[in-house]
């Protein structure tokens, strides 16, 4: 899910919990202190307790979507009475992001992964949110032995050997081991899906927009692939923007001048100027086009952006691994349910994945029986037929899970609206 480019947290603490402020680089971050007590470190601490960290954008326009995750995090805790076996669990919200940038940085995600990497008493590191971050951190964490759970990551390169650039994964592993998993499916799937939809849609032509960054150039890139296999002309060349500009007109004026194509596909997230280019869009002559985005941009932030009222003129269709909140049952529900009771709100989209990374952190620190990051991180290689809030699922050699559900949401009336699923006929 996702490069998705980009960003308090209010939730409830229990009468055990702490809070305490961990200075780093210039940046705070909070530590949430759960079930114990005591302060981070580069040492080991108790003897009986387990450190697990995150680190996502909690600063810029992806906070609101950030906010769900760390939520259903410290559910899966919660409902654990913090503890993994024996182990009281000691959770750390780390940001990424920073004011200046109002995304995810280098810096800071460098920063991140070495405070878990020297830090003895760290198990795990969920996150993070943004496929380049995970660059980063990736190799970083995998020479050190470091177990990572993303719930939104969906650059297909982390896992799948053939299907991202050349050298990948390998060059995330320099210890030759498996130490990054996800719990969301991957970029190959939805754009391969999203193309199909378009297809069915009677889309004859394209124009192909990304960010230039991991996640949204690669997922552009996939789909016009698909594009290309099922008869959907693509018009022009896949054009990459400038996130620093104000606005894209020019950019608008160039894809006119290719002959107004049926859809626009923009690669990107809501903090790389997915709600500007709707509203160039329409501002420029292409409001007839219909425009299609993927999970990065499946969050309020996007509608924000680009306005509500935009929507009632541009027709946009959005990606999306798994079944929206509202079109849930099962365990899912549940945790949907439990959610808005304990929050007094609907979670966004990758709040239940945020959950599900929980609870997988904590099924296999407790299976180790030990705090031993190597014990930690093979037992969380061992997940099969895990029965979750996703359904039953498992892990596969490369760390993948073989969750496939994809799913297309339209914008309405402010919100996102179910269409269909994508992984099935029809």
């Amino acid at each position: 899910m996702k490069n998705r480019e980009a960003e308090q947290n209010k939730a409830q603490a229990r009468p055990v919990d702490r809070r305490r402020f961990l200075a780093l680089g210039g940046i705070t971050t909070t530590g949430i202190l759960l079930g114990t007590s005591g302060c981070g470190s580069n040492t080991s601490g108790s003897s009986n307790t387990v450190k697990i960290i995150s680190s996502l954008p909690r600063t810029g326009s992806a906070k609101g979507q950030t906010d769900t995750i760390v939520n259903g995090i410290k559910m899966a805790f919660d409902e654990a009475d913090n503890k993994a076996g024996e182990f009281a669990i000691e959770y750390l919200d780390l940001d990424d992001a920073t004011p200046a940038e109002g995304k995810w940085t280098p810096e800071r995600e460098t920063a991140n992964a070495d405070q878990a990497v020297k830090d003895a008493d760290v198990m795990a590191f969920i996150g993070p949110y943004n496929s380049g971050a995970a660059k980063i951190s990736a190799p970083i964490l995998n020479k050190a032995g470091v177990l990572m759970i993303s719930p939104a990551v969906t650059w297909p390169g982390f896992t799948k050997p053939g299907k991202g650039d050349p050298g990948e994964p390998e060059v995330y592993r320099p210890t030759g081991k498996v130490n990054f998993t996800r719990v969301v499916p991957a970029d190959d799937l939805q754009a391969r899906l999203g193309a199909d939809w378009a297809k069915s849609m009677g889309v004859k032509t394209v124009a192909v927009l990304d960010d230039n960054e991991v996640y949204g150039r690669g997922v552009a890139t996939l789909f016009k692939e698909r594009c290309g296999e099922i008869g959907i002309k693509v018009l022009g060349q896949q054009e990459s923007i400038d996130v620093k500009q104000n606005d894209f007109v020019g950019l608008m004026r160039k894809v006119k001048g290719f002959g107004t194509p049926d859809l626009v596909y923009f690669g990107g997230t809501s903090q790389t100027k997915a709600g500007q280019i709707a509203k160039d869009m329409v501002g420029n002559g292409l409001g007839g086009s219909k425009l299609m985005v993927p999970d990065g941009c499946y969050e309020l932030a996007f509608i924000q952006s680009a306005g509500a009222e935009l929507f009632k003129t541009l027709k946009c269709f959005v990606t999306f691994g798994g079944p929206p909140p509202d079109r849930v049952s099962g365990k899912a529900k549940e945790f949907v349910e439990k959610y808005k009771a304990k929050y007094g709100k609907d979670p966004e989209g990758y709040a239940i994945y945020g959950y599900e990374a929980g609870k997988v952190a904590v099924e296999a620190i407790k299976r180790a029986g030990k705090k031993d990051r190597a014990a930690v991180l093979a037992e969380c290689l061992k997940t099969k037929d895990f029965d979750g809030a996703l359904g039953k699922w498992s892990f596969d050699e490369n760390g993948d899970t073989t969750l496939t559900e994809m799913t297309g949401s339209t914008v309405e009336n402010g919100a996102f609206k179910f269409v269909k699923r994508l992984d099935t006929p029809g």
